[in-house]
């Protein structure tokens, strides 16, 4: 069934695979807000497990706000969690009082258990370079974007890879979204590059995820798509590519769950025993209001061509 909480709106999340157990990070914050919008600036990351992707066992937040007057004391954002060492380590965006949560920057906290987090020293791990991304610019766009990193390691050059939601320095400012990037050695400290997408007409390429099914790779991200003769989609899309570095070039672009509202948004592909699913968070419900719910799983097929498609789309809407 699907994740919902009585007293809380839930939305972006990331997995990680421990055994057979499926754990789940995700945002969350109090319903009795009242406008969803104010979610952002009042998350906290809560944690919940299952055998199934279907009946979740909640458990206690992973991760709040820092103390006052720490570089991430408004609002922890979405992330991504990896092994390495025997310890698990949490990446994950920070948000700060001082600038009023217009600048993001990434963290860093570990774990033994996966249950109890500490995070690692007081300032944030990596920030963005303006050599190749555009800082805080509002006369082009509401923030600093340097968000959601998905980190994951490459054992063709020994070097872990961080992809993140950014903005180039140049171009229209509305069409400035790219998916950047970082490298590290030891996970700590980090070396901004280039990004590894061009801007293909989004503001935003956000929620990175990067996954392999059968011979292709893909690089997911959310984000809006406008068209000319048609009304603009606002979902997640993917990128196909031949291996993890690319090139994600937006011939390669394709849909996988998108509309004209955003029904569903920052959905992550699955592996699981039957293959590959879908899950993502409800944004809109059937009444076109806020849903803040997080969806049961959606079976995945790879078309001939590399597409991937969603199975029983309508049984999932109901």
């Amino acid at each position: 069934m699907p994740l919902r909480l009585d007293d809380k709106w839930v939305w972006d999340f990331w997995h990680v695979a421990d055994g057979e157990k499926q754990h789940l990070f995700y945002l969350q914050a109090p319903r009795s807000l009242g406008d969803p919008d104010l979610r952002h600036w009042n998350a906290s990351i809560r944690h919940a497990v299952s055998d199934d992707l279907r009946n979740w066992t909640m458990l206690p937040d992973a991760l709040a706000a820092g103390p006052p007057g720490a570089w991430d004391d408004l609002a922890p954002w979405t992330g991504s969690v990896i092994e390495h060492d025997g310890r698990w380590w949490m990446f994950y965006t920070g948000t700060s009082r001082s600038d009023r949560g217009l600048v993001q920057r990434i963290g860093l906290a570990s774990s033994e258990d996966l249950l109890s987090w500490q995070r690692f020293g007081d300032r944030p791990v990596l920030e963005a370079d303006p050599e190749w991304y555009e800082l805080l610019d509002p006369a082009a766009w509401t923030d600093q974007a340097w968000r959601d990193p998905w980190v994951w390691r490459d054992p063709a050059d020994n070097l872990f890879h961080a992809y993140l939601a950014a903005r180039a320095r140049l171009g229209a400012p509305a069409e400035r979204g790219v998916v950047g990037h970082a490298t590290s050695r030891d996970l700590i400290s980090w070396e901004v590059r280039p990004p590894i997408t061009e801007p293909m007409g989004f503001g935003q390429m956000e929620v990175p995820q990067l996954v392999a099914v059968g011979e292709h790779t893909y690089l997911l991200f959310c984000g809006v798509l406008n068209g000319q003769n048609r009304p603009a989609l606002k979902g997640r899309f993917a990128l196909a590519a031949g291996g993890p570095h690319g090139p994600f070039a937006k011939s390669r672009l394709g849909v996988i769950d998108a509309d004209p509202v955003g029904s569903f948004y920052a959905g992550k592909l699955i592996e699981t025993s039957n293959g590959p699913v879908f899950l993502a968070w409800q944004q809109v419900d059937e009444h076109g209001a806020f849903a803040g719910t997080i969806a049961d799983p959606c079976p995945v097929r790879q078309e001939p061509d590399g597409t991937l498609a969603l199975v029983e789309e309508a049984t999932r809407r109901r």
